[in-house]
């Protein structure tokens, strides 16, 4: 199997790559920090498994095209097409440039653009294959302070849904999926943007990057509409869908304070915005002590067939059970002797 991953060089992108090394795929690792691919690459094939790095910035829809045609020149017909590259501005709308607002989205909106074309390019021919959107809770529930980022994933959920149904309408084997993530303990805090006063922090509760690791490969083989991974995503889904005005004002009181860490943030921070940022970054970010890696509702989603088939045996038997009961009639008791 051949996998090619964006944003492949730290994050989400570093730990999906890990894990499916780890079931022996081919890796085409896609980023624009050169000496990052080149250490997940060494990763890759200490676990015995070939890798092929490309340095690319997803924005740049032919560059994307080159990366996934030198890939397959070197690992074979692409199977997996995992699209997770992004940057982002933290700020209030109000104080974002429109250039910075433009790179951001381009990034993490017409990135997954450029690598869904370009897989398709080659998917589409041969019949199968599988693209995967990494999403995020923020694709259904938009918070403050993350307008660039909200508006890409919403976007992505947009053109995913319209690609869908094109390729059910042309009966293509070629599955799109799309795994909506909890917040993650990723470089992302670190390394995006940042104008606020304090550095920025993912909104508890704080999953490890290996829990969207594992939901994207499942998600890769299980022929999903879409994954939602862990309890805050469902929660955040489901109660958008209920009283998105409630949530609204929710946020607007309790959206900043819980974005914000107690550091202050640096004014000669460097950001990943328009050039990547150097340094050894990998997988995790700096929440290790509040991550966790254990996530029930992921788990109960993997095996929801499962517990749903288990339920109805449950169901039917005990149906069965009282109609078997009800079927004897009143029980005569026996006179006291």
């Amino acid at each position: 199997m051949v996998v090619v991953i964006t944003g492949a060089s730290a994050g989400v992108g570093r730990a999906t790559a890990q894990a499916f090394a780890k079931r022996g795929a081919s890796l085409g690792l896609i980023a624009r920090g050169k000496e990052r691919l080149e250490s997940a690459v060494r990763e890759a094939k200490a676990a015995g498994v070939a890798a092929v790095a490309v340095s690319a910035d997803v924005a740049d829809a032919a560059a994307v095209d080159a990366a996934a045609e030198e890939i397959e020149s070197k690992l074979g017909p692409i199977d997996v097409w995992v699209n997770n590259a992004m940057t982002t501005v933290y700020a209030p709308f109000a104080q974002i440039e429109p250039d910075e607002y433009r790179r951001a989205t381009e990034v993490t909106y017409l990135g997954y653009v450029h690598g869904t074309m370009a897989a398709l390019k080659r998917m589409e021919p041969r019949n199968r294959g599988t693209i995967v959107q990494v999403g995020s809770a923020l694709a259904y529930r938009a918070i403050p302070l993350q307008a660039p980022y909200c508006g890409a994933k919403f976007a992505i959920r947009g053109f995913t849904d319209a690609l869908r149904s094109e390729l059910i309408h042309k009966r293509s084997r070629v599955h799109l999926t799309m795994v909506q993530m909890p917040a993650l303990n990723t470089p992302q805090f670190d390394w995006g943007r940042n104008k606020l006063p304090e550095r920025p922090q993912p909104v508890p509760p704080i999953f490890q990057p290996e829990v969207a690791a594992r939901a994207i490969v499942f998600a890769a083989g299980a022929r999903r509409r879409e994954v939602w991974v862990g309890r805050s995503t469902i929660a955040a889904i489901l109660l958008n869908k209920l009283s998105p005005g409630l949530l609204d004002d929710y946020l607007a009181r309790a959206g900043y304070k819980s974005q914000l860490s107690t550091e202050h943030s640096s004014p000669n921070r460097k950001d990943n915005l328009f050039q990547p940022v150097q340094g050894p970054y990998g997988a995790h970010g700096r929440f290790d002590q509040q991550a966790t890696e254990s996530c029930p509702a992921l788990t109960a989603s993997i095996f929801k067939p499962y517990l749903i088939a288990a339920g109805t045996a449950l169901f039917v038997l005990a149906l069965a059970r009282k109609r078997r009961t009800a079927g004897r009639g009143p029980q005569k008791r026996l006179p006291y002797v």
